[in-house]
Order: structure tokens, then sequence, then C-alpha cells
């Protein structure tokens, strides 16, 4: 089995990664969000901006 960030032999102590560094690139990947999945829920989906465009100015 190889590390999944670099390709290494992975470290029975770090499995499935060969070092800690590895280990906390992966980490920090899903931390920032590198590694989301994108959502087909609608509440998730971007407002059309057409419908924003025709829709009257509401104030805040």
């Amino acid at each position: 089995m190889s590390c999944p960030v670099c390709e290494a032999e992975t470290a029975q102590k770090y499995r499935p990664f060969c070092s800690k560094r590895c280990a906390d690139l992966d980490l920090a990947k899903w931390l920032n969000g590198s590694y989301a999945l994108p959502s087909q829920a609608p509440e998730d989906m971007d407002v059309d901006v057409s419908t924003e465009e025709k829709a009257p100015n509401r104030p805040h």
C-alpha cells in the first residue's frame, strides 16, 4: 500500500500515510474544504442570478 499523499511506502505508525507530515497535510485538506463533495440538495444550490435580477429591490 502506498501513501495517498506522496505515494511512498506506508509506515505502520501513520497508516495509511508514510509519515506524520503526510497525515497532517491530508487533515489540512479536509479542514480547509479541499476534499469537500458537491451537494445536490436544493437548499445548497446557488440562487439563479436572473431570478435575483428580476426581483424588486427590498430593504435590508
